[in-house]
């Protein structure tokens, strides 16, 4: 094993870094070619042909004002009928549940992951998926998505139900409400000792605040930043109220962050107001921190300290040095300081989780998509032999800022190329700035990927290309993009020639995702030469699944 130098200085070792990484899926699971099978997801053809009849929010946007306590709210109560149904299956194990605009998913697989390394039966719920829809579902102590043939028997088993639901509520019941239903009625039938639940939006009319005070064991609310404006009120004060909607009575909240000061005063009179003590993971007594890089079994780390030292509301606290964290970046290490004060927030409530297991748990996680780097066959089986690829699915100007800063510690040195492609509801200006002024650019090339297999949320490569032409004007950047107004005008060859021919940074518009990495492939070839470069696919966990599509044929 290399070694660790010194705070905040960095392993650059190109070839070295990124030779032979294998990032896994939701913990300890190690992907593989081939690893969701087509023949075992053809059993789930039936469930697969229900659910694409429903109305689908992840496909077609959601309404404004869709996630607020209000009257434009989604109808819990619409859930809540269903659930009864189907036996009110949420009130039969356990649960964690999980609000936020970013980090809900990582802290998710976190705390998933020392829980099962104490040797608990956990059921976790997220979304949205990569390969296959299983994936929003992991069962029992070794976190695989749960088989085709289980999440087949749920539906068929609860089918006629579900048909009553929609029959009752005059088709109005969702994907996403029929999909968490399922879930909850599986965590209950295979009867997990604890479900860690992601929300899906907001938290307060979120079809998984079905969940009752005497089932949760501690909710969490990751961070509170600018995503999905509209549907959640339209200000960052009116997402905090919505977040905060999965407080229950008496139960103990964790708060990630870190918060403005006025959005934590928010999320604390929540909490007052709901008898809910409060763990704040960000505290100032409490200490994160990164040491260094290096590498094991030719995958990069994280060499870092959390400590945890909590006594305002509950009186915690963890040492945890030299931890080895898989996912990188200062947002990562955030995440895991929040799941590791849930983890606290449990053992406090009498659950046996030991230190060694809140280590093994944190250093065992890994997440497909999120700064997740290529190997070098696959990024030969994208046409980009020899190329450092990296996979994330960064889609909001934080989270574009936390994969920069990422980049940055890692590779400071490095030229960078961005093939991007984002739903038409994100901040596109915002996670163009962050881009432009935090790297050094070879190109930007933006592209299309279909939102939950449907082209209605999908921003159009020459309106995201726009975007980046204007976050390039106010941040006063020369930019070569005179000449690409209109790439599908332009012949492979012409546009080959365009992408080699400038030292400026390219921008570009390619709507097909297969000639967005040609363009890519010729900005490392002809541009770069000897220099250290990084080709970063990101901008939705859309095209990372398009991504990974693509390599497995």
């Amino acid at each position: 094993m290399l070694n660790l130098f010194r705070r905040c200085s960095v392993f650059t070792n190109r070839a070295g870094l990124v030779s032979s990484i294998r990032v896994g899926l939701m913990g300890n699971v190690e992907p593989r070619r081939g690893f969701f099978s087509n023949s075992e997801d053809s059993e789930l053809e039936e469930l697969m042909e229900y659910m694409d009849s429903l109305k689908n929010y992840e496909k077609s946007g959601v309404p404004v004002g869709a996630g607020t306590d209000s009257d434009d709210g989604f109808d819990l109560g619409r859930m809540r009928r269903l659930m009864e149904l189907l036996g009110s299956p949420q009130f039969k194990f356990k649960a964690v549940h999980i609000a936020g605009t970013k980090g809900k998913g990582s802290t998710a697989a976190f705390l998933c992951n020392i829980l099962r390394a104490e040797g608990y039966s956990v059921g976790c719920y997220t979304s949205p998926h990569i390969r296959t829809i299983r994936e929003r579902m992991t069962l029992g102590r070794s976190g695989e998505p749960v088989s085709a043939k289980a999440l087949s028997s749920v539906f068929q088993e609860n089918k006629e139900n579900l048909d009553r639901a929609i029959e009752v509520e005059n088709g109005c019941i969702s994907h996403f409400e029929v999909l968490t239903a399922l879930a909850f009625t599986l965590f209950a039938k295979e009867k997990v000792d604890i479900a860690v639940i992601e929300a899906g939006l907001g938290g307060a009319r979120d079809a998984t605040n079905v969940i009752p005070s005497s089932a949760l064991a501690t909710s969490i609310i990751t961070t509170i930043g600018e995503e999905h404006l509209a549907a959640l009120g339209g200000s960052l004060e009116s997402i905090a109220m919505a977040k905060s909607g999965i407080m229950k009575h008496g139960c103990p909240v964790v708060l990630g962050g870190p918060f403005l000061p006025h959005i934590e005063c928010i999320l604390r009179d929540k909490a007052l107001l709901t008898s809910s003590p409060v763990l704040l993971a960000s505290d100032t007594r409490n200490r994160s921190m990164i040491h260094g890089f290096s590498m094991h079994n030719g995958r990069p780390f994280q060499s870092c300290d959390i400590v945890i030292q909590l006594e305002r509301d509950i009186k915690l606290s963890v040492e945890l040095l030299d931890l080895k964290l898989y996912m990188l970046g200062c947002h990562q290490l955030q995440n895991a300081a929040t799941a590791t004060c849930a983890a606290l927030c449990l053992r406090n409530l009498g659950w046996r989780i030991s230190d060694a297991s809140i280590r093994s748990g944190l250093q065992q996680t890994h997440l497909l998509g999120r700064s997740q780097f290529l190997t070098s066959e696959e990024a030969e089986a994208l046409g980009l032999s020899g190329a450092t690829i990296l996979l994330d699915g960064a889609h909001t100007k934080e989270s574009a800022k936390a994969l920069m800063d990422t980049i940055k510690m890692i590779f400071p040195e490095s030229r960078l190329t961005v093939v991007v492609a984002m739903a038409n509801d994100k901040d596109h200006l915002g996670f163009a700035r962050e881009f432009l002024s935090g790297g050094h650019l070879e190109g930007v090339i933006c592209t299309e990927a279909n939102i939950a297999g449907g082209k209605s949320r999908t921003t159009a490569a020459s309106m995201l290309r726009n975007c980046w032409i204007q976050a390039s004007k106010e941040l006063g950047l020369d930019i070569d993009h005179d000449q690409m107004t209109d790439c599908q005008d332009f012949s492979m060859d012409q546009l080959v020639g365009l992408s080699t021919s400038e030292k400026r940074p390219l921008l570009a518009a390619v709507p097909s995702f297969q000639d967005s990495l040609k363009i890519a492939n010729q900005i490392f070839r002809g541009r770069t030469r000897d220099q250290s470069h990084i080709t970063v696919i990101t901008g939705s966990l859309h095209v990372v699944s398009l991504t990974l599509a693509t390599l497995n044929g």
